[in-house]
C-alpha cells in the first residue's frame, strides 16, 4: 500500500505539537510544531545501536546500521552504463521521479566541476566544456536492484541538489555562477561556451533538452522543490556568509520553460535569521521581488547578484541553505551552518498560512553538525544527510516528530581496489536521500568515491 505523503506530514506535525500549552494558545497545527522551545535537543535511541553490516552486492561493510537493517550498493562511479558511458563521479542530490509497477525511476545529480569535457551526446549537453549533470536509474521495487542506468543531462556544472516535480521530472541545480569564457582551474584551463548557475529540468523517460530555466535565477543553487497545489517552486541558495530562500511563480503551472517571476522570502521582524533565534520561533512571511534573476554575478565577480537585489528589497538572510523538501503545504529546508552554535537549523515554511517556523536548531556540533539534504519519511520523521568538515565518519540522522534526534546510519566505507578505488572514505557525505513510494526502500548516495545504496529493514511509525 502506498503511504500518503500528506498523512506523513500530518503525523509529523501532529505528534510534534502535542502540548497542552500550545493548544491552549489556539495555534494552528503548523504553528504548534515544536512550539515549546526546549524540547529534546540531544540524542535519542531511534532504531538502536549501529554496527557494521555487509553490503549484499559487494560483501563489504560499507555502512553501519541498526539491528535488522540491510542494504545493497549499485551505480558505482566509473562503471559502464547501458548507453556505454561511464557512471559520473560525485553522487549528490537524487529523487524518485516515477513509479510503474515494479520499476522505480530515480534521477541522480553529479556535482562535477569541469575536470573533464562532456562525453554525452550533444542533444543532452548544455556546455561541452563541463561534465556535470544527471544519470537516470531504473530500480526493481521488489529487490532494490539496479536494472538500468543511463546519462540524462550533461554539460552542466556542479549539479548539487534539486527536487522532484508532480509531473514526474527532476529539477537539477547548478551550484556555481560564471559567465562564458576562459577559467583557469586547478587541473586545466576551461573555455566555457555558456554561462552557468541555473536550474535544468530532466524528464523521467528520456534525456533533458539541456535548456536552462533562466527565470529561476542565476546563483549558487542547491535545491528546488514544487508546491503541488500552486505549482510554485521553492529554491535554496548555498551561499556563505548570507543566503536567501526563493520562490518562483510560473506563468503557467507545470510549464516552467514559459517563465515566471522570482521572489525572495522576507520574515517580518527578522531581517537576519542566521543567529539569535530559538526552536519554535515563528514569523509572518511575505515575498520581495527579484527583478533581474539572470544577473547572478555581483560586484567584482561575486556570486551573490540575486541575494544583493533581494536584500536591498527587504528580504531576510539565512546562511548556507541546502536541502529542501515539499510535503503538502509545508516546505522544509536546511541551513547547514545556521544557529548560535553554527551547527545547523531545520526550517519550515507554510505556503497556506505564509508563516515560517524554526523547527530545530542543533545546540552543539556533538549533537548534530552540518545537516544537508532532507526528506520526509512516510512514517513521519525527517531524514537528514550529514556533510560536516570534521574528519570523522559522516552519518544519516532521523529527527522524530517530538524533536528527538538519532543516528540512523554511519559511513563505514574503506576500500582496497574495488572498482579501482582504494582508501578510507568514511568522512564522505551522504546525499540524495529519498524513499520508494511504498516506503520500503531508502535510497541514498555516498558522495565519494560515488555509489548509491538501497536500505530496508524493520521500519517503525514515528521514526524514519
Amino acid at each position: 500500500m502506498r503511504p500518503d505523503p500528506v498523512l506523513a506530514r500530518r503525523r509529523f506535525l501532529a505528534l510534534s505539537s502535542a502540548t497542552a500549552a500550545a493548544a491552549a494558545l489556539g495555534l494552528s497545527p503548523f504553528g504548534r510544531l515544536l512550539a515549546a522551545a526546549g524540547l529534546p535537543a540531544g540524542r535519542v535511541a531511534g532504531y538502536g545501536p549501529l554496527a557494521p553490516v555487509a553490503d549484499e552486492s559487494t560483501g563489504l561493510p560499507l555502512l553501519q546500521l541498526p539491528p535488522g537493517f540491510r542494504y545493497r550498493s549499485f551505480g558505482w562511479a566509473g562503471t559502464p552504463m547501458a548507453d556505454g558511458l561511464p557512471t559520473p563521479t560525485q553522487h549528490d542530490g537524487m529523487g524518485v521521479v516515477h513509479a510503474d509497477g515494479a520499476r522505480l525511476t530515480l534521477v541522480r545529480n553529479h556535482e562535477c566541476d569541469a575536470q573533464h569535457p562532456s562525453l554525452a551526446p550533444a542533444a543532452m549537453t548544455y556546455d561541452p566544456a563541463s561534465n556535470g549533470g544527471t544519470s537516470t536509474l531504473v530500480i526493481d521495487a521488489g529487490s532494490g536492484e539496479l536494472l538500468e542506468a543511463r546519462m540524462s543531462l550533461s554539460g552542466t556544472l556542479r549539479n548539487c541538489a534539486g527536487g522532484v516535480t508532480p509531473w514526474h521530472s527532476w529539477l537539477s541545480c547548478e551550484e556555481s555562477v560564471l559567465d562564458a569564457g576562459r577559467v583557469e582551474g586547478k587541473r586545466r584551463s576551461v573555455e566555457f561556451t555558456r554561462p552557468h548557475g541555473f536550474v535544468f529540468e530532466v524528464p523521467f523517460d528520456g534525456a533533458s533538452r539541456a535548456e536552462p530555466l533562466v527565470a529561476m535565477g542565476q546563483r549558487l543553487h542547491e535545491a528546488a522543490v514544487v508546491h503541488a497545489a500552486s505549482g510554485d517552486v521553492y529554491l535554496t541558495e548555498d551561499l556563505d556568509p548570507a543566503a536567501g530562500f526563493y520562490r518562483f511563480v510560473p506563468k503557467v503551472k507545470g510549464e516552467l520553460q514559459r517563465g515566471g517571476s522570482l521572489w525572495m522570502l522576507k520574515a517580518h521582524g527578522a531581517s537576519d535569521l542566521r543567529r539569535g533565534h530559538r526552536t519554535g520561533d515563528r514569523f509572518k512571511a511575505s515575498w520581495v521581488p527579484i527583478e533581474h534573476p539572470e544577473r547572478g554575478l555581483g560586484p567584482e565577480g561575486g556570486q551573490d547578484g540575486n541575494l544583493r537585489e533581494g536584500v536591498a528589497n527587504g528580504g531576510s538572510t539565512f546562511v548556507r541553505l541546502e536541502g529542501c523538501y515539499a510535503s503538502g503545504d509545508t516546505i522544509y529546508f536546511i541551513s547547514t551552518s545556521g544557529g548560535d552554535a553554527g551547527a545547523g537549523q531545520v526550517w519550515a515554511y507554510d505556503a497556506r498560512e505564509e508563516s515560517l517556523l524554526l523547527v530545530y536548531e542543533s545546540p552543539a556540533q556533538e549533537t548534530l553538525y552540518y545537516p544537508d539534504n532532507v526528506v520526509l519519511s512516510p512514517r513521519g520523521g525527517l531524514v537528514l544527510c550529514q556533510d560536516s568538515y570534521r574528519d570523522e565518519p559522516q552519518s544519516l540522522f532521523g529527527l522524530q516528530p517530538d524533536g528527538g534526534l538519532f543516528e540512523f546510519a554511519r559511513n563505514n566505507t574503506v576500500l582496497d581496489g574495488l572498482h579501482g578505488f582504494s582508501g578510507d572514505f568514511r568522512n564522505s557525505e551522504f546525499a540524495g536521500a529519498c524513499f520508494s513510494p511504498d516506503g520500503r526502500w531508502l535510497f541514498v548516495n555516498v558522495y565519494t568515491p560515488g555509489f548509491t545504496v538501497a536500505i530496508t529493514g524493520p521500519w517503525k511509525p514515528g521514526l524514519v
